[in-house]
């Protein structure tokens, strides 16, 4: 089993709200004493946050499926549902998440930060909270509203100032070894890193973190290698530091045409994501690294190859990680691009908690005639309302038709051509409730209700 996942697809379901309660208040002496049932309680809501303890999505890999709590229906006495219970999903620092069509849905970067992926339904409303001048004692309760249902997009990109690329056993595990204290795994064949590790370096004042990304080859941004899978945790990185090995025994290859060809791949991967707001890799300050200058060819190499980058205008470093030979200058060069990078960025503010309300402007329904006497009712109210009625009792069915007659829907057929008997379906096309429209029905207002429970309105029709 893989001990690193960097993308998952994550399939959550918030709670569903509890039901409202119908109850009337019944003690001696007062055998209806007026409603008393109460308000179901709010479902949970799924919450993505961010844990610096937190490495990987593996574990959302193994158990992709996460439903938070529902809450609990009302009862009598005004006694009001327990709210479910929230489900917090730890996630990665750098995390994204995404709709499976590619839409950022947040960008969670920085310890705590926090999304609320799912939200739970509203809890429905007892016949207390439904009793009016009209309706006394309402022989009915709201239905609680399910819960968001969705499958999201999970995935990390490494959190770090300064991305070691190069080809595989350059030589970047052991110079991020030498450089900080972690303890990536290392050894003389290709392909040993499968995960990005991260190392922490301090230089002066400056403190700034490296991630060791694993190695790239020719093709990488058509899939080849493992560098597709990884070329996304050089995204955040203000720095890159290109690692060549001069030591090399492989035939054809020298660290010109190594760095060439990483050039290379960084524009492809460039061309694939143009759309991002992202600076691009090509564009962004660069370092090269030339690594195991403890061999006496690689020394040699190393000075041989050497002008031809500085005549590129790029800063030059013979290092050896095995022989620390190099590291102080090298790693007060990243602090110093990195600090220029940290000085050129926006003064931060305080995190906010910024709430963007969907707008209001605008119809409230949309009657649309999709067939011979057939309309289709879109809009957030009805669609809410038809989910919240309890179609088994008569009462809340007129409740529903008042309801819907007051938001103007009644009008709104009428003026798109509905016809007595016309089929009226609400919601979707592909999921709606479908009613018989009869505009004779009366409102609420002009007839005698009947007993709790039943509209006279619906029984004499």
């Amino acid at each position: 089993m893989a001990d690193f996942v960097d993308r998952v697809v994550l399939h959550i379901a918030a709670g569903n709200g509890g039901h409202g309660c119908a109850s009337v208040h019944r003690e001696k002496f007062k055998p209806l004493g007026g409603p008393d049932g109460a308000n179901g309680g709010r479902g949970g809501d799924v919450i993505l946050e961010v844990d610096s303890n937190t490495s990987s999505l593996l574990e959302y890999h193994r158990r992709p499926h996460r439903k938070a709590g529902n809450g609990k229906p009302g009862a009598g006495s005004l006694r009001n549902g327990a709210n479910g219970d929230d489900i917090v999903l730890k996630v990665p620092n750098g995390t994204v998440v995404k709709t499976q069509r590619g839409d950022v849905l947040a960008d969670l970067v920085g310890e705590g930060t926090r999304f609320v992926a799912a939200e739970g339904g509203h809890g429905g409303l007892g016949n207390a909270a439904l009793a009016s001048a009209k309706r006394k004692a309402p022989g009915f309760a709201l239905l609680g509203e399910p819960g968001d249902a969705l499958d999201v997009v999970l995935e990390l990109k490494t959190v770090a100032d300064v991305a070691l690329v190069g080809f595989p056993s350059a030589g970047k595990s052991s110079l991020i070894a030498a450089l900080s204290a972690a303890k990536p795994k290392i050894a003389d064949y290709p392909f040993t890193t499968l995960v990005p590790n991260l190392g922490v370096v301090s230089a002066g004042e400056t403190v700034f973190t490296v991630a060791d990304v694993p190695g790239l080859i020719e093709g990488a941004s058509q899939g080849k290698g493992l560098g597709l899978e990884f070329l996304r945790h050089i995204e955040r990185s203000s720095t890159l530091a290109h690692v060549l090995d001069c030591a090399t025994l492989e035939p054809g290859r020298d660290p010109i045409s190594d760095f060439d060809i990483i050039e290379r791949e960084l524009a492809a991967y460039d061309e694939l994501f143009a759309g991002d707001d992202t600076v691009a890799l090509g564009e962004r300050p660069r370092v090269v690294v030339l690594n195991k200058v403890d061999v006496p060819d690689g020394k040699d190499l190393a000075e041989i190859v050497r002008p031809e980058f500085e005549a590129r205008g790029l800063r030059v470093f013979e290092v050896s990680a095995a022989a620390h030979i190099g590291l102080r200058e090298l790693s007060f060069a990243m602090a110093e691009m990195v600090s220029a990078h940290r000085a050129s960025l926006p003064a931060q503010e305080p995190t906010r908690l910024v709430l963007r309300p969907a707008p209001v402007a605008g119809p409230e329904f949309e009657v649309r005639k999709v067939g011979d006497n057939e309309f289709l009712v879109t809009g957030t109210k009805p669609v809410r309302w038809v989910r919240q009625t309890d179609f088994q009792n008569e009462e809340a069915v007129g409740y529903l038709a008042d309801r819907l007659n007051r938001l103007g829907i009644e009008d709104g057929l009428r003026q798109a051509g509905a016809q007595d008997g016309a089929t009226v379906m609400i919601g979707s096309e592909d999921e709606s409730v479908v009613f018989d429209w009869h505009p004779d029905i009366a409102s609420s207002g002009e007839v005698n209700m009947g007993p709790r429970g039943t509209d006279q309105r619906l029984s004499d029709w």
